[in-house]
């Protein structure tokens, strides 16, 4: 399944699938552990939060034995084979980088489990999807200019629960981030507490509980239930 940007595709979105479709093999190599030394210990140092938001999500989602799961911005996917390791009948795993699926089938073949995921390229919400019992969003927002446009489309697509990162603002990181992004023509976006809730009971999500990541990036890690 295919869909390609199109005039219609926020410039800061398309940007941000350009940058990461270039940047696959590299960031492939964080969640692999296949860095040398001394950036595997940057990683631990300064992306601290992306390991500890991996093992919040699945804690978060519980069991999935039978359940299907939305993946959208899968990157290379290691969420999505976490997910069909414990027992998801269903995986769809969406996202604008080609590069980042080709990542993605290499890590299904690897692991035998081809036949229970659809690969879809694409950005959300311009994508035809089914409901999933879950969906996983995880470092995506930090580059969706619209993010209430963006959790309203996912509301119909989730029956349980969605899981979500949110990049925090810091008096520190937030400029810096912006600066050293600007300089990749990647746009990226901040938010607050208070942001979030207002954003998710105006998507039309029931409830929305909110976990606070400490560490380098200090994310929020978001659960979503319709």
């Amino acid at each position: 399944m295919n869909a390609s940007l199109n005039k219609t595709t926020p410039a800061s979105s398309q940007d941000a699938a350009r940058f990461f479709d270039g940047l696959a093999e590299s960031f492939d190599t964080i969640y692999d552990g296949k860095r040398n030394p001394v950036m595997r210990w940057v990683d631990q140092r300064f992306r601290s939060d992306m390991f500890l938001r991996y093992a919040h999500t699945f804690e978060t989602l519980g069991d999935l034995n039978g359940k299907t799961v939305l993946d959208v911005g899968c990157g290379s996917g290691p969420y999505v084979i976490e997910a069909l390791k414990r027992g998801a009948t269903r995986v769809t795993a969406l996202d604008p980088a080609p590069h980042m699926l080709d990542l993605v089938r290499e890590r299904l073949k690897a692991s035998g489990f081809g036949a229970r995921c659809a690969l879809v390229t694409g950005l959300f919400p311009q994508v035809q999807l089914q409901p999933h019992d879950h969906a996983i969003v995880m470092g995506v927002m930090d580059y969706v200019e619209n993010p209430k446009q963006f959790l309203k489309a996912l509301v119909p697509l989730v029956k349980t629960s969605a899981v979500i990162s949110f990049p925090s603002k810091h008096w520190f990181r937030t400029p810096f981030r912006k600066f050293r992004y600007r300089l990749r023509q990647c746009p990226v976006y901040f938010y607050d507490e208070a942001y979030i809730k207002e954003l998710g009971s105006a998507a039309g999500f029931r409830k929305t509980e909110i976990r606070k990541i400490p560490g380098a990036g200090m994310d929020y890690h978001v659960c979503l239930k319709p």
